[in-house]
């Protein structure tokens, strides 16, 4: 399906733009893959990484708030995969007006400068903070993700289609609880705080965060929000994993945190359906119709929730320690 495609990462110099190019560069080949971000030294460490592939590889400094850089950027694009954002809540709280700037301004002119340059199909990432947000980056994603899909009723002719990726933290990834817990371990501390004890969260792989953007890619019609069907965890027995023999004491939940995470609500319900190992929220537009459902999936029950808390799939101390082994911190 990427096969000969030019392919664009905005915010590509991050966990899963790295681990997006690397996926794509195993598994097709491209014509070119571009990193959009404005960091330059990080992309001149992944330039480094990645010398080998010197052919394909494009590095291109923009900014997502810059519309003209981006129409720059996407010229002769055939897919746009969208993670720039800001993205640390207490960061997004104490700058309000960059997060918008950057989140949803930077998305109209995602959107804009994909229509006007004929791209086909663009995937947003998304978060389950944008699911009944209750700080301020997860009100700007939630208004990220509707700008997102209303495009889909501005491509007229055009073949440019949108859908949106959600899920929640990668495991192992920047600002991620594993990788403070393992902080404190090599600290050597022997006491863990907990936030609340009854605290839970899904956990998704960076692998399995790109196999779902690729499925969408290969899958939408424009409007979609692909969900992953992955397993839930307590956050008391993520630390038992990482130090057995550790105490925890519980601090109580942060400013803008959730006791546990939803990815589909039970007014989506209404507009979801289950597939083997994914979710799909379909639109509630006057321009879908229901030709477009994906074959082989089944709505939910009406007030169905994905939520970590109430999720059938649970790991177990031991299932955490085993997938430990393989997180690599981003």
């Amino acid at each position: 399906m990427l096969n000969n495609k030019a392919i664009l990462i905005t915010g590509g110099t991050g966990s899963f733009g790295n681990h997006f190019t690397d996926y794509v560069l195993r598994h097709y080949k491209p014509r070119k893959i571009i990193i959009y971000s404005r960091d330059e030294f990080k992309q001149f460490n992944m330039r480094n990484r990645l010398m080998r592939h010197d052919s394909v590889m494009r590095y291109f400094i923009g900014d997502v708030r810059d519309q003209a850089r981006l129409r720059r950027a996407f010229d002769g694009v055939d897919y746009v995969i969208h993670a720039a954002a800001m993205k640390q809540v207490p960061a997004c709280e104490y700058n309000p007006n960059e997060a918008i700037k950057t989140n949803i301004s930077g998305a109209m002119n995602v959107i804009e400068a994909a229509l006007d340059m004929g791209v086909k199909r663009v995937v947003a990432l998304s978060t389950d903070k944008a699911v009944n947000p209750i700080n301020l980056y997860g009100g700007t994603k939630l208004v990220s993700d509707k700008l997102f899909i209303a495009g889909n009723a501005y491509a007229g002719f055009n073949d440019t289609r949108f859908s949106i990726v959600r899920y929640g933290n990668v495991a192992g990834s920047r600002g991620s609880v594993i990788p403070f817990f393992r902080s404190l371990v090599e600290a050597g501390e022997t006491e863990l705080p907990i936030t609340d004890f009854e605290m839970t969260r899904f956990w998704i792989s960076l692998e399995q965060g790109v196999e779902l953007v690729i499925k969408a890619l290969g899958e939408s019609k424009g409007g979609e929000t692909f969900i992953a069907k992955i397993p839930s965890f307590k956050i008391t027995d993520l630390a038992k994993a990482i130090l057995p023999a550790c105490t925890l004491k519980e601090v109580g939940i942060r400013e803008g945190e959730k006791l546990h995470e939803v990815m589909v609500t039970k007014e989506d319900s209404l507009h979801t359906y289950e597939y083997d190992k994914h979710f799909i929220v379909y639109p509630h537009m006057a321009w879908w119709d229901e030709r477009r459902i994906v074959p082989g999936g089944r709505p939910v029950q009406r007030g169905f929730e994905y939520s970590s808390g109430t999720n059938n799939q649970w790991l177990s101390v031991s299932d955490i320690e085993t997938l430990l082994k393989s997180v690599i911190e981003h």
